[in-house]
């Protein structure tokens, strides 16, 4: 049964509950490096250990199994320019149902293949929004699939959730929790989460000064559209969604603004101390906390670690 309202305690505790099994529990790093460097205790949740290398996994698998066994029988649909796209596209391969994915040609070619990889059908687009949603309106009309928006679905915020309830449960009494902030899913669950299972822990997110849509909607108390954003973190150049964001008016403390020369540092560096590969949206939280080091200091810092699909031939350092 898909969710028509925010997710609640129990239905948290429900999700948390069907995608066991199904998504893998990543593990929590830490490194006293990275402690050091930062004067803060830093927990980090490596979803860019999940399945197709990014949190969207949980969400989409959430998504399609709150589903009739008739809507599944039709197969999901969505737009993507990449880690929703093959999250739709694995999880409709594994509940063996079809997917359809329109993806925008400037879509970076690992995220392509992996979509591809996965089984689902492809169409491609001009890389506009409006002709990602006019190709998919055609699709859906064509197929009769459900349309899972990549973050602007309650079914999806909360399966996004369970990262952070995964992390709480692996490193409890953390002061503050931090994820990276695009359309607002992974935070949206983030900090429902943190509010029914971590009391006193505080939610920070990071997001790039050159796509600070989500920024400036907290302080203006209305959604302002993401127009022409300048950054690497592709990952992080949606809008927010209208049922993610009065969940971050309420429970998201700030947003941290770092460029895209702070975050490629920080990404950088996770891939020499930790030894791990995160792509550039994934490194924000870290170098949110690397520039802003007072307000960290001898805090316990979760950070969910978001994906690690970055193409090894345009690494940015």
């Amino acid at each position: 049964m898909s969710l028509n309202r925010v997710p609640n305690r129990e239905d948290l505790e429900n999700i948390a509950d069907r995608l066991n099994g199904v998504v893998h529990r990543t593990p929590v790093l830490t490194s006293e490096t990275l402690n050091r460097i930062s004067g803060a205790t830093l927990f980090f949740k490596c979803e860019n250990f999940q399945k197709v290398g990014a949190f969207k996994f949980r969400g989409a698998s959430n998504a399609l199994l709150s589903l009739s066994e008739e809507e599944r029988s039709k197969g999901i649909a969505t737009h993507s320019s990449g880690n929703h796209g093959q999250a739709v596209a694995l999880a409709a391969r594994t509940a063996g149902v079809p997917a359809y994915i329109v993806v925008p040609e400037s879509a970076p070619e690992i995220k392509k293949k992996a979509i591809a990889g996965y089984g689902a059908s492809i169409t491609y687009c001009a890389p506009t929004l409006i002709a990602r949603e006019t190709t998919l309106e055609a699709v859906v009309a064509d197929t009769g699939a459900t349309f899972v928006h990549a973050y602007d679905n309650y079914d999806v915020i909360g399966g996004q959730a369970t990262a952070a309830k995964e992390l709480i449960e692996d490193s409890p009494k953390l002061d503050i929790i931090m994820a990276p902030v695009g359309g607002g899913g992974l935070l949206g669950g983030t900090a429902l989460v943190t509010k029914y299972y971590s009391e006193g822990t505080t939610v920070i997110a990071a997001e790039p000064s050159g796509a600070d849509d989500a920024y400036r909607s907290l302080k203006a108390g209305k959604i302002i559209p993401s127009v022409n954003p300048n950054t690497l973190a592709d990952g992080l150049l949606t809008s927010l969604g209208t049922r993610n964001f009065p969940i971050l008016q309420e429970l998201v403390a700030e947003i941290l603004l770092v460029n895209d020369d702070e975050m490629i540092a920080a990404m950088r560096l996770i891939w020499e101390r930790m030894k791990i590969i995160v792509e550039p949206s994934c490194a924000i939280p870290l170098a949110a906390v690397l520039k802003h080091p007072d307000q960290f200091a001898g805090k316990k810092v979760g950070i969910i670690l978001s994906g690690g699909n970055v193409d090894l031939e345009k690494l940015p350092f």
